[in-house]
């Protein structure tokens, strides 16, 4: 039985009927009675859980008293003897048991929507820190790998395999991730994922298997605090900081190669990244709405002695081998079956592709062309982070355009509105990577290359932006799945990049090989356009795409969106 099933089932035992015969518990003047077996059992009637109400206790009580929710229209309140925020209840059968579902009130300061925008923001920028610190991690590990192969005394395509592990891990990890967020809460996997990658920072696997909560569940906790319309400027933020770390690394890690040593690259990462984890442990707050309901539900459970309380996660939660199942099946499925899913997911993956496929190819660029050493090489990745800074800059145009439309539809969300960014910008992409094919001669200034980096840093941002930001509007609650299966292709193709880029360089020749890649980005590009044109035609076919009218319903009974991420 699906949520929305549960939240409008009338309980079959509470009968309306027969309390028309009668006003509360006062017998009904209009009904003449002789005999007391016909009058209702007052006690029985006065203990009966009403459909709708309200309960609080403790400390909250204080805080309503003479307050307009003393009168509110959500039913009547119950008090109880534990601290209690006010809260909505809803009787309701399933399975032919009763159950009284908790739900949020529509101020209540624990739902994460309610919270200061100064908490938010503090959240926002834990996550694009760990965000950040992961990128660089990632891609660090690529400036000594040259160095590391030399004194293990192995090949370079084996050195290579570090990033092929790390990014596969990140590619299959998000398939059965989303399950223990449910039973958990994201905080939990927060902690322990990112104190895993700062253990295991020796093991490129094992860091990819932790690591991927850096790209996978921050859209998903921006969803639990922010509401459609708002959520933006955060995901713009999350874009910028995933791949300004992948690309930023190598400016300061081939220097470190050079004085201490290609081990200390990775011993930096590690002890740069206790302090955010310290940080986070301190100020990080449970993101999950259903998580404060389900311990309310707890407590008075224990407190009442009444079993029925429940949250509404409590009541759909399945077997975990299930969940499992359905997490890592459904993505799959709709990847392969999804058009607007597989024609993203192939776009991001390509995007990603570039992105470590020139880990190698810049070295080639400056160090065999043009004759720099390995710390001054990695400096022309400046301009990749220049690149994706404009773009940053430009995305805003894109969110003023988003919300612009959105008023003139009465807050309706039409997902297209997000495409205008990805039409424009995504250009970016195969245009520089044309100059750079051109630009690949010895005799040509280095500057050339340099500049061309910018552009194709640019096309990858708004790529990277509008790929989650539009899937998420296309399909809700079912998001997860969806960009769990593009974060499949998606680090898929980010992992065999490195393993065949410098023979794919010297052996077709970096000229060739850049106009392959030109040509290939200009052929993606029209993604978007064909998206923006008849995007609406393939939602509308879509059994899973997202319908906001059910959303906003959804918002206004439980105070809480459907998530639409992991």
């Amino acid at each position: 039985m699906s949520s929305s099933q549960i939240l409008h089932n009338k309980p079959q035992e509470y009968d309306m009927a027969d309390l028309s015969k009668h006003d509360g518990l006062r017998p009904n003047p209009g009904h003449k009675d002789s005999s007391n077996s016909e009058l209702p059992d007052l006690k029985q009637e006065e203990n009966r859980t009403p459909p709708h109400g309200r309960i609080a206790g403790g400390s909250f009580l204080e805080s309503m008293r003479g307050s307009d929710s003393d009168n509110s229209e959500d039913g009547p309140l119950k008090e109880v003897n534990i601290d209690m925020p006010e809260t909505r209840t809803e009787l309701i059968t399933k399975d032919g048991a009763e159950y009284i579902v908790l739900h949020f009130t529509a101020k209540d300061p624990e739902n994460p929507f309610n919270w200061p925008a100064g908490k938010k923001v503090l959240i926002t920028l834990l996550l694009c820190m760990m965000t950040l610190f992961i990128g660089l991690a990632t891609t660090a590990y690529s400036s000594g790998i040259t160095a590391m192969c030399d004194d293990l005394g192995v090949s370079t395509e084996l050195g290579q395999l570090g990033l092929f592990c790390f990014n596969m891990a990140c590619a299959l990890a998000p398939l059965f991730l989303a399950p223990f967020c449910e039973l958990v809460g994201r905080k939990i996997i927060y902690i322990g994922a990112y104190a895993g990658f700062i253990i295991v920072f020796i093991g490129l696997a094992l860091g990819g298997l932790f690591g991927c909560v850096g790209t996978i569940l921050v859209g998903g906790t921006f969803s639990d605090m922010y509401t459609p319309d708002s959520r933006a400027v955060p995901m713009a933020c999350f874009a910028y900081v995933a791949i300004l770390g992948t690309v930023g690394a190598p400016i300061y890690a081939g220097f470190i190669d050079q004085t201490i040593g290609w081990r200390w690259i990775e011993g930096i990462q590690g002890l740069a990244n206790l302090p955010l984890l310290a940080a986070i442990l301190i100020f990080f707050r449970e993101t999950r709405g259903g998580v404060a309901l389900h311990k309310r539900a707890k407590s008075l459970r224990a407190a009442t002695g009444d079993e029925r309380y429940k949250a509404e996660m409590d009541l759909e939660a399945k077997d975990l081998k299930e969940m499992l199942h359905n997490s890592s099946v459904k993505a799959v499925k709709m990847l392969a079956t999804e058009p607007v899913v597989f024609a993203f997911g192939l776009w991001i993956a390509f995007a990603w592709f570039v992105t470590f496929l020139f880990l190698s190819v810049i070295p080639i660029t400056f160090e065999e062309h043009h004759g720099w050493n390995e710390g001054v090489a990695g400096l022309p990745y400046i301009s990749l982070c220049i690149g994706v800074t404009i773009a940053f800059g430009l995305n805003f145009f894109q969110i003023k355009k988003y919300k612009s439309i959105m008023a003139s539809h009465g807050n309706h969300i039409v997902p297209e509105s997000r495409l205008y960014g990805a039409m424009c910008g995504a250009c970016f992409l195969p245009i520089g990577l044309f100059i750079y094919s051109f630009t690949q001669y010895g005799f040509i200034t280095w500057v050339a290359p340099a500049i061309a980096l910018a552009p194709i840093a640019m096309g990858i941002f708004f790529i990277f932006e509008s790929t989650y930001s539009y899937t998420s509007d296309c399909y809700g609650e079912n998001s997860s799945s969806a960009i769990a299966g593009q974060g499949l292709m998606r680090n898929a193709l980010g992992a065999v990049a490195p393993l065949f880029a410098s023979q794919f360089f010297h052996n077709v020749g970096s000229q060739y090989a850049g106009l392959i890649l030109a040509i290939a980005g200009t052929a993606l590009t029209f993604i978007p356009f064909v998206m923006f044109k008849y995007g609406h035609l393939l939602r509308a076919r879509s059994k899973l795409a997202n319908t906001q009218k059910g959303d906003q319903e959804q918002k206004d009974k439980t105070g809480l969106y459907p998530a639409p991420f992991v």
